[in-house]
């Protein structure tokens, strides 16, 4: 009985942290350029020191559904979305470059332009700074032009450029500050092939429907799994009464 039980538990473990992963997507169901976890599962196989024991599945979250959203216009002119495979790159707390989706940006105090969550975003020679302006565009390839304050309306001067890249997604992973960096740790060089769109965002690629009913799915077999453990709990309880009466 006690395999019954420890099958059903680790069962009802991994099935608890699948829910989790999922959870975790549909809340960042409207987040922009999120990309949605996958529960990944895998055989962990138990050795013991005389003979190989069985083999058991756990879930982890390493793994990343790199599929695109759908681009949708909000005609603000720093709201950038990328068109295709790449990244924008944004600097992390650790003051290390981190890769994103999320083209939400604005221009800080200080001029420093930095995404919704306050990182700045990295241009060819570090944070982009952006002087005080009038009208402000940014092209496909990433350049941010302006129109100075009291300047002609054909008077646009290029005041940094985004660095986009677009590296290898099987060299990718989300670290616990949902920011995407490289496994390896090295820096991705800048792809001129990245292209962008101007007042536009691409949305999450987590599907609400599909999220919720796999919510609903793995609530249920993690009370399948929960009734598993209280039968091989009243079979052993059976047992022992039998084992008393002999």
């Amino acid at each position: 009985m006690d395999r019954v039980l420890y099958l059903a538990m680790s069962g009802a473990k991994e099935t608890d942290l699948a829910q989790s992963i999922n959870n975790h997507n549909l809340a960042n169901a409207t987040t922009p350029g999120f990309r949605q976890a996958l529960a990944d599962a895998y055989t962990a196989p138990v050795r013991g020191p005389v003979y190989d024991s069985r083999d058991y599945v756990q879930v982890g979250n390493e793994a990343i559904d790199f599929s695109y959203g759908t681009l949708q216009s909000t005609g603000r002119e720093l709201d950038v979305a990328v068109q295709g495979p790449g990244f924008f790159v944004v600097q992390a707390a650790d003051g290390g470059e981190a890769y994103t989706r999320n083209g939400n940006f604005h221009v800080d105090a200080t001029g420093i332009l930095r995404n919704d969550r306050g990182q700045a975003v990295l241009g060819d020679g570090g944070p982009i700074t952006i002087p005080a302006y009038e009208t402000l565009s940014i092209g496909s390839d990433g350049t941010i032009s302006i129109r100075p304050p009291g300047s002609p309306a054909n008077a646009l001067v290029a005041v940094g450029r985004l660095r986009l890249v677009n590296p290898d997604t099987k060299n990718l992973k989300r670290t616990d500050d949902g920011l995407i960096r490289t496994k390896d740790g090295t820096a991705v060089a800048a792809d001129a092939n990245v292209q962008v769109i101007n007042g536009m965002l691409e949305t999450s690629n987590v599907n609400p429907v599909m999220a919720l009913t796999q919510m609903i799915e793995l609530s249920r077999a993690f009370e399948t799994h929960i009734k598993m453990m209280e039968t091989a709990n009243k079979l052993e309880q059976t047992h022992n009464r039998l084992l008393a009466t002999s």
